[in-house]
C-alpha cells in the first residue's frame, strides 16, 4: 500500500513486537462525539495531607507509620498481589483447568514527599531519585525473581486510587504474558536479521522523523508506527542497551526526556494528563539477552480532550485493535509542545 494514502484511507500496521495488527481508520476523526464525557476535578491539592496513606509521617491502612521521608521513598505494599512463602496450592490438571503456584514481592515507590506534585511538575533532579530508586530495586530483587516491572498508574480514569505521585514494582519468579510475547517476537526477529528488533526499527524512525516527538544525544520518545491508543508512546535508548543500566550522562537525558514527554502530554489538552507507563527489558533469566532493547511504554487513554477518552469495546474486544487518529499526526501533536 502506497505510504501517501495512509493519512486519509483505513488501514492495518503491523506490530513486530507483539505480532499483531491495529486497524487504523483515519476517516472517522470527523465523526461527532454523543458519547461519555468525564467530569475533571480541578481543585489543587495541598503539599501535605494529613489523610493520605502516603505522605510523609502518616499511618498507612496496615497500622504501619510512614517516616518523615524528605525524598523518594520505598516500601513493601501493605496488600501486594504477589506474596513470597504462599502456602503449596495443589492443583491436579484436568483437561484444559491449568493452574501454577507464583510467588513474590509488590513495591510502592513514592516520588516526592510532596502530595501535589506529578512527575511532569518535579525537577529533573528530582525525577533522578525516582530513576535510581528504580535501578536500587530492580538490582536487589534481579537476585531472588525472573522478572520485574516497574510501573506508574496516574490518575483516576487509570485506576489510580490515591493522588500522591507515587508508581509500584512487582517482581515474580514467573514471566509475565506481555513480556514472553516481546522476548518472543524479538527472539525471532534477532534469529532472521542477526540485531535486535527495537534497534532496526529506531533506526527507521530516526530516517524518517514522521513519529519522533522528542530525542536527545541519549534517547528517544517516538509515537510508535503501530501505536494502538491515540497518544502512546515510546521511549527507547539510541545504544544497544538490553538492561535496566545507565551511565550518568545516559540517566540525566533521561530525566530530560522523560519530563520534556510529560510536560507535553500535560500541556496537549490543558490537564494533568493520566496514563499507564513501564519498562520492559531484559528478564532475569541465564538465556542469551542479545535480541532484546531495553524500553518504556507510555498509554494515556484521553481521545479528543480531557473529557474525551478512547474506549476499547466492540470491535477492540471482539476482532482487533482500533485507532482513528493517526500516529503520524499524534506525534506531530506532541512535538509541538515537548
Amino acid at each position: 500500500m502506497s505510504t501517501t494514502l495512509l493519512p486519509s484511507t483505513p488501514h492495518r500496521r503491523y506490530n513486530p513486537l507483539k505480532d499483531e495488527w491495529v486497524l487504523v481508520s483515519p476517516q472517522r476523526t470527523q465523526r461527532p462525539w454523543q458519547g461519555r464525557r468525564e467530569s475533571l476535578r480541578k481543585e489543587k491539592q495541598p503539599t501535605y495531607n494529613p489523610t493520605c496513606f502516603l505522605c510523609p509521617g502518616n499511618t498507612r491502612a496496615n497500622g504501619d507509620k510512614n517516616p518523615s521521608y524528605q525524598t523518594t521513598f520505598v516500601f513493601q505494599n501493605d496488600f501486594p498481589a504477589l506474596i513470597n512463602n504462599a502456602e503449596d496450592v495443589k492443583h491436579n490438571e484436568v483437561n484444559l483447568l491449568k493452574a501454577e503456584q507464583v510467588e513474590g514481592e509488590c513495591r510502592v515507590v513514592c516520588f516526592s514527599p510532596r502530595h501535589d506534585l506529578t512527575l511532569a511538575e518535579m525537577s529533573t533532579t528530582e525525577i533522578g531519585t525516582v530513576i535510581d530508586a528504580w535501578n536500587t530495586e530492580v538490582d536487589d530483587l534481579k537476585k531472588k525473581y525472573q522478572w520485574v516491572q516497574i510501573f506508574e498508574n496516574k490518575g483516576e480514569l487509570m485506576g489510580c486510587s490515591n493522588p500522591h505521585p507515587h508508581g509500584q514494582i512487582w517482581a515474580s519468579n514467573f514471566i509475565p504474558s506481555e513480556l514472553e510475547i516481546e522476548d518472543r517476537e524479538q527472539k525471532n526477529y534477532f534469529a532472521k536479521n542477526h540485531s535486535p528488533l527495537l534497534v532496526d526499527y529506531l533506526e527507521e524512525e530516526l530516517k524518517k522523523k514522521e513519529r519522533i516527538v522528542v530525542e536527545n544525544n541519549s534517547w528517544v520518545t517516538l509515537v510508535p508506527f503501530w501505536a494502538v491508543w491515540p497518544f502512546e508512546t515510546m521511549l527507547l535508548p539510541k545504544t544497544y542497551k538490553p538492561h535496566f543500566e545507565f551511565s550518568d550522562k545516559e540517566k540525566g537525558e533521561l530525566t530530560s526526556i522523560m519530563k520534556s514527554l510529560l510536560v507535553a502530554y500535560d500541556k496537549l489538552f490543558e490537564t494533568s494528563m493520566p496514563y499507564s507507563m513501564g519498562w520492559h527489558f531484559a528478564p532475569f533469566t541465564k538465556g542469551n539477552d542479545e535480541h532484546w532493547q531495553l524500553h518504556a511504554h507510555y498509554y494515556p487513554p484521553l481521545l479528543r480532550s480531557a473529557t474525551v477518552k478512547k474506549f476499547m469495546v466492540g470491535y477492540e474486544m471482539l476482532a482487533e485493535a482500533q485507532r482513528d487518529i493517526t500516529p503520524e499526526q499524534a506525534a506531530q501533536q506532541l512535538r509541538i509542545l515537548g
